[in-house]
């Protein structure tokens, strides 16, 4: 008989009910030979086993031996895996970015930013029409390309920072996007209340004006004194404005990046806990966190970079958390984007395979 690694049928956790059956503990391991079930005198249990495996298809295989071999579910089906695409693909041009990842089935999501032009624009929504991907939109690149605030002190650098987002919404909506993020601004402790009031105020109206259109609003918590230096977070000062915001505005939700973890000091399972009630979006990544060290920063190295934070391991304990906080949703499945770049000296191709295969085997290590 071959056991594979090590093979358990705990008589106890079997049932009669199939549906109150734990495939979790009773199969570990491979069974390959029918007979030697009979001769361990379990054949019976074995036979009633295979029947409950036929009403939870989707977690056993019957190998070519006669076995069979407990499955994970695929990550598609709790989740949209998409990629931000100006950081996957820095320098190719964004058409033929976006067709290389509308033809890859590996992807169920895409997030955009500004185009240029617009025959681009056009262009690119002609694309996505025929993809079948949930895009989404980035208006990140808007305010820091412009060195926008939408929490400014000035009002009229504050008015200036909600006109863009607001031309954010309509680009999107034109695009096919169900919502748009966007992050808050730099900001001193001298003018932090004064600051969070300007905050509130620009949200408030882009999400009025979102709301006409029937789109979401997401704020993405960056780290607050390290590299992006942005109003929110950290998880708690954001779950506070998230809840004020929520009181006003219904479409208003946050964006929680694993990159960001590491330079905001907290845990996966401390934000996820803090910001639960408001996450409408996931991004997962890595950081360096030592100061001089190469890539320190919000500079989304890949997964493996020396002397970086995230990998395999950190990737698993973020789904794991989210499996607890109830995030695994097969009927509305978050939208979970990866945010890594490649350094100047790295190839774009290379870098997007990197993430592929640390995110396909955290995914198969976690455990249930």
């Amino acid at each position: 008989m071959h056991f594979g690694y090590e093979t358990l049928i705990q008589e106890h956790l079997y049932t009669e009910n199939p549906q109150m059956f734990s495939l979790t503990y009773a199969i570990t391991g491979v069974i390959t030979n029918e007979s030697a079930l009979t001769n361990f005198g379990i054949y019976n249990r074995y036979v009633r086993i295979i029947r409950v495996c036929s009403v939870y298809e989707e977690h056993c295989g019957i190998d070519t031996n006669g076995g069979f071999v407990f499955m994970r579910d695929s990550i598609h089906k709790y989740f949209q895996i998409g990629t931000i695409q100006w950081m996957s693909h820095p320098r190719k041009h964004v058409l033929d970015s976006i067709r290389e990842i509308a033809c890859d089935d590996f992807f169920d999501a895409i997030e955009i930013c500004e185009f240029q032009n617009e025959e681009t624009r056009v262009k690119a929504k002609k694309i996505l029409e025929q993809s079948h991907l949930t895009v989404c939109y980035g208006g990140q690149t808007r305010l820091l390309g412009k060195k926008l605030n939408p929490n400014a002190i000035d009002e009229s650098q504050r008015i200036e920072a909600e006109k863009t987002l607001l031309q954010a919404v309509d680009e999107a909506y034109v695009l096919g996007a169900h919502g748009v993020a966007f992050l808050a601004g730099k900001w001193e402790e001298a003018t932090k209340e004064q600051a969070y009031a300007q905050l509130a105020k620009t949200t408030q109206a882009v999400c009025k004006y979102a709301a006409e259109k029937n789109m979401t609003v997401n704020l993405e918590v960056f780290d607050f004194d390290l590299d992006k230096a942005a109003l929110i977070g950290p998880a708690p000062y954001a779950a506070k404005f998230a809840a004020e915001m929520r009181c006003r505005c219904n479409n208003f939700g946050l964006i929680v990046d694993l990159s960001h973890f590491p330079i905001t000091y907290e845990s996966s399972r401390f934000v996820i806990r803090t910001l639960r009630p408001y996450i409408n979006h996931f991004h997962i990544g890595n950081a360096v966190a030592r100061p001089g060290a190469e890539a320190y920063g919000d500079q989304h190295p890949r997964f493996g970079f020396p002397e970086s934070a995230n990998d395999v391991p950190e990737l698993v304990e973020f789904f794991a958390v989210l499996r607890d906080e109830g995030f695994f949703d097969e009927k509305n499945p978050y939208v979970l984007s990866f945010e890594v770049k490649p350094r100047d000296n790295e190839e774009e191709d290379l870098i997007l395979a990197n993430t592929k295969r640390v995110i396909n085997r955290a995914w198969a290590l976690l455990k249930d």
